[in-house]
């Protein structure tokens, strides 16, 4: 699964709109349709602000491994 198709899935969950999440996080309507057809890579400062809107890890959007070896 790639990394727009988790934030879309996550934004639909909640039941927001891409002009109401784009209003939440600062940026235009059109960057979140970019970030959810995997046009545009979003920035590190949405990212963060996208995870503490709807509680999710960073981690889960990127793809990243449960199992990774840091912190120990």
């Amino acid at each position: 699964m790639s990394i727009g198709t988790r934030l879309r899935e996550i934004r639909i969950d909640h039941d927001q709109t891409q002009k109401q999440l784009s209003e939440l996080i600062g940026c235009s309507s059109k960057q979140i349709s970019r970030y959810e057809a995997d046009e545009q890579e979003m920035t590190v400062s949405k990212l963060k602000s996208f995870c503490e809107l709807y509680g999710v890890s960073a981690d889960y959007i990127l793809g990243l491994k449960n199992n990774l070896k840091w912190p120990r």
